[in-house]
């Protein structure tokens, strides 16, 4: 299969948490690196290694970022990165589909399937490079990677943040050149 590499420019991890059972908070990740397997546009044969540099979170707002970093979440001092290894896929039509893999977060590797699309090959107007994208989304639930700080809510009215995560993935990927 073809190498592309990930474009740590053009990739970023999202991820959204329920926040007082009321509003969503929101942030992200902009250090991707890694690489994809894959000759388009089959995308019933792909295989993805990657990793996420945790330091790189940001939610807008540094206090919230540094409690997230903290030991009672990503604990990022120990844990500086995630990684997902993913090769088994189920095509859905021409330009999607699911890809299962193993997921590692804080030390603790479990499977889980993204749901993904495929975009391109297009080449690109300033560097003359073939690129591919995908957009990826799944869901988790933060304490199955040991993430299980929280707190009630007065009055009964739920957690302050919920146990469920949405993520959502868009990556670029140049040809590899070597």
């Amino acid at each position: 299969m073809t190498k592309w590499i990930i474009d740590a420019d053009h990739s970023v991890a999202r991820f959204s948490v329920r926040h007082f059972m009321i509003a969503n908070v929101v942030g992200l990740f902009n250090k991707i690196t890694g690489f994809v397997q894959f000759d388009p546009p089959d995308v019933g044969h792909l295989s993805v290694e990657a990793e996420v540099d945790v330091g790189s979170l940001t939610t807008g707002l540094t206090a919230r970022d540094e409690h997230l970093l903290s030991p009672d979440y990503f604990d990022a001092g120990k844990y500086p990165k995630m990684v997902f290894k993913g090769k088994d896929v189920e095509p859905k039509g021409k330009n999607g589909g699911r890809l299962k893999g193993d997921f590692t977060l804080r030390g603790i590797t479990r499977p889980i399937t993204l749901e993904f699309e495929y975009f391109g090959p297009v080449k690109s107007p300033f560097s003359g490079k073939q690129c591919i994208g995908f957009g990826a989304s799944t869901r988790i639930n933060r304490e199955d990677y040991g993430m299980s700080w929280n707190e009630m809510m007065p009055e009964g009215a739920g957690v302050v943040m919920s146990r469920e995560v949405s993520i959502h993935i868009d990556v670029e990927a140049d040809l590899a050149t070597d």
